[in-house]
């Protein structure tokens, strides 16, 4: 039975190894994108015009008016001192093609105060890779790996990478077991099952470079199991969450849906244009959440024309991630008639509604706060490491196993020869 789990562990390992290598990387780097992005950027995200900030609706107006090729489709309602304003756009469909168009930017940076341009860039673009792109650049590598788009679907890299994850689950299970040790005490000298287990924990820094390869990757992998288990099952649930861990959660426990659960999206090239504008779902939004008795302003509003639905975010500036990094409140409206869909509230809701809201949190590290983002980073270098001396593992082993293969058949053919002899 553990002849066979190895060979199970040894091929699950060669499957996702490459592809937990650039993840590893990628997510130790981009645990800080927003510390980057304001690093290598300040020419976008630095405003520095004295005076009190326009309204930022009226911003978004002049952006459309500027570009009628796309919609604005993110809207920040806070303006802070020294910081720019980042809107989303859309690309609209374009009359000609019947496809949506190419604008070839999908964010808009502007002064509040005096509502110059400061620059616009395509966020998550393959190609040039520039200091403005360069770290949503890695965040999409991280979980598409940038596929494209084929057969008019656009979501191949998510479901490679859940797939990956999935593997990752079944595999770190499978790692586990094969550190244990063998039951059978009296064939090591009486030690009980815990002292023969020990050995596997620690690593051998002066044995030879093979032995802390092998040492690196069994003791980092029980050491940081539980961690590397979060982040493999957190990386399916978000991959794969519209396929399949929503319909499994909703199947098995009580779990609250999204107006984004219960709707199918449109297809990508037919987006559903809003009838009602962000001015009137906005003022809704508000009234509602005074109603409701929340402390925070609204603090940003999105429209998604995918699925025809308006999101209102309410948070005080700064506090866009919210508590433990799950977000902040948000009010879900209806793009055509206007209608309240429903809300999302932090750490609320049914015991699923809270796990399924603590899967991003966990995956990034925020849920920890600056701890939390410190520890991913580090996990993202062990999970690059184990990934490297997996393959060290295998490669060293089958180079074993290929030379007795060549030695028996020497020996054969040597036997062969000296019988005709």
């Amino acid at each position: 039975m553990r002849a066979f789990w190895t060979l199970v562990h040894r091929y699950l390992g060669l499957i996702t190894a490459g592809f937990l290598f650039v993840s590893g990387v990628t997510g130790a780097i981009i645990s800080w994108d927003h510390e980057l992005d304001d690093l290598l950027n300040p020419h976008l995200m630095e405003a520095r015009t004295p005076g009190a900030a326009q309204a930022s609706l009226a911003l978004a107006q002049q952006i459309e008016e500027r570009y009628p090729q796309v919609s604005v489709s993110f809207v920040p309602l806070h303006a802070e001192a020294g910081e720019s304003l980042g809107f989303g756009v859309a690309p609209r469909v374009d009359p000609a093609k019947k496809l949506l168009g190419e604008p070839g930017f999908n964010q808009v940076f502007i002064d509040p105060v005096s509502g110059v341009e400061l620059g616009k860039r395509e966020w998550g673009a393959v190609w040039p890779i520039t200091k403005e792109t360069f770290v949503s650049f890695l965040y999409r590598l991280h979980y598409t790996l940038h596929m494209p788009e084929m057969w008019g679907i656009d979501r191949w890299g998510l479901w490679l990478m859940g797939g990956i994850a999935m593997i990752w689950v079944v595999d770190s299970f499978v790692g586990f077991y094969l550190t244990l040790p063998l039951r059978r005490k009296q064939a090591h000298g009486g030690k009980s099952w815990w002292q023969r287990w020990q050995p596997a924990w620690k690593v051998r820094w002066n044995g030879g470079w093979p032995k802390l390869n092998f040492d690196l990757h069994r003791a980092f992998s029980l050491w940081t199991w539980v961690l590397l288990f979060t982040m493999a099952f957190t990386a399916f649930s978000l991959n794969l969450y519209a396929e399949v861990f929503y319909p499994v959660m909703s199947k098995v426990t009580k779990v609250t849906p999204s107006p984004f659960d219960t709707r199918a999206p449109a297809g990508r090239h037919h987006p559903i244009a809003p009838r009602v504008g962000y001015a009137d779902i906005v003022q809704r939004a508000s009234t509602e959440a005074q109603q409701r008795q929340w402390a925070e302003p609204a603090g940003s509003v999105f429209y998604s024309q995918d699925f025809g639905i308006y999101g209102v975010s309410f948070f005080k500036p700064g506090d866009d991630h919210g508590a433990g990094g799950v977000g902040p409140a948000v009010l879900y409206y209806d793009g055509v008639d206007g209608r309240l869909l429903g809300d999302r509230q932090p750490w609320k809701g049914t015991a699923a509604d809270i796990f399924v809201q603590a899967q991003f949190p966990l995956h990034s590290g925020r849920i920890l706060g600056i701890a939390g983002r410190v520890l991913i980073s580090f996990m993202g270098v062990v999970v690059a490491m184990l990934s490297v001396t997996g393959v060290i593992i295998w490669w060293r082993k089958r180079k074993s196993r290929v030379a007795v293969v060549r030695r028996e058949a020497l020996d054969s053919v040597m036997g062969t020869a000296d019988g005709n002899a």
